[in-house]
């Protein structure tokens, strides 16, 4: 029995009962696809489900309010995801009558759709020979067949593809593609993969070269850059002043005023910084409260975070609204800020 025989074998005992495979519904894949970017399996799956209760057709997932649809989506994190999710939608909705497209060339060119995922929509709703790549399949390929160029070089991107298009079984693509994945993601873990019990070990060349823990190989090391946030909770005559974000990784979710520094500073130092002058002057101020350090870790940053309350009624700040207390859990908010609120008992 060959591998993908073998593979597909594997997948008909072990697989998941996951709710977007019982279905080849191609918005429904879409959705799935989309919020399990850079998402556990068990922690997207509550957000699918939401989804397709909220919105169970395309039209309405468009016809939603950005601030709703980012408000389903807090907590996942990368919220451009829900803001390309949410465009999409409209597009496919304008633009092709609301029947998503049906071919891969289509597919890809929707906002927030790589390669990736237009393989795994082409394959899963369509049933169509296209072979997905993900972290999932690259680690099972690397291992299995000794591929050691490194994944995220170009070099290691059309190796990978063509190795896993080679494998496909063209004729039950759907059923393969999942079963490489599920693999990837139950049995040839990231670490320590339990190898005494795979029915791959036989012709697994990193299993019998010991080289599990060497394979694949990355090039590239992610920078991350520490910033060092104050969250400034400004309470006005009851209300608090909160605003809509323009641009950045929180683009359109709502937060408090901030001040950002090089490192960190103590009270003493906020109070006489230029940054907090611009936003007081000579406004009276009283310091209710100061929160713990948080520490809230992006892909490519880590940020120390601080939450000030204060108030004030001698101030006005553009592009900030005042909100009731009782009121901000219903605004979208980054997870940085809803852990606040939950240390404040206001979620």
């Amino acid at each position: 029995m060959n591998f993908s025989n073998k593979l597909v074998s594997w997948y008909q005992v072990n697989k998941r009962d996951l709710p977007w495979r019982n279905t080849t519904n191609a918005y429904y894949i879409w959705l799935s696809e989309i919020i399990l970017q850079q998402t556990r399996v068990w922690q997207g799956t509550p957000y699918y489900l939401a989804f397709v209760n909220a919105y169970p057709k395309i039209e309405d997932l468009a016809n939603a309010p950005e601030d709703e649809v980012l408000k389903m989506w807090q907590g996942l994190g990368y919220y451009s995801r829900a803001r390309n999710l949410h465009f999409t939608a409209k597009d496919i909705v304008v633009n092709y009558g609301g029947k998503f497209p049906n071919n891969y060339q289509e597919i890809l060119k929707l906002k927030g759709v790589g390669s990736y995922t237009a393989a795994a929509i082409t394959s899963f709703a369509f049933g169509l020979p296209y072979a997905v790549v993900d972290g999932n399949v690259i680690r099972v390929l690397s291992r299995i067949f000794g591929v050691d160029t490194p994944y995220d070089t170009p070099l290691g991107k059309k190796q990978f593809q063509e190795l896993a298009q080679e494998l496909l079984i063209k004729e039950n693509s759907s059923v393969y593609n999942q079963a490489i994945m599920e693999f990837g993601a139950l049995q040839c873990k990231p670490k320590s993969p339990d190898c005494s019990v795979c029915p791959m070990q036989d012709f697994c060349e990193a299993y019998n070269n010991n080289t599990i823990a060497e394979l694949p190989v990355k090039s590239k090391k992610i920078k991350v850059k520490n910033r060092f946030l104050h969250f400034l909770m400004i309470e006005k005559k009851g209300k608090v002043y909160l605003g809509k974000r323009k641009s950045g990784i929180w683009q359109g979710l709502y937060e408090f005023p901030f001040l950002e520094f090089s490192d960190r500073i103590n009270e003493k130092e906020l109070l006489s910084s230029e940054e907090w002058v611009d936003i007081f002057a000579d406004a009276k101020v009283e310091m209710q409260s100061i929160s713990p350090e948080f520490i809230h870790v992006l892909s490519h940053q880590k940020l120390y975070a601080k939450f000030w309350k204060v108030k004030t009624n001698d101030i006005n700040l553009k592009n900030y609204q005042l909100i009731a207390k009782e009121e901000l859990e219903n605004y979208p908010v980054s997870r940085l800020i809803e852990k606040y609120f939950e240390t404040l008992k206001l979620t």
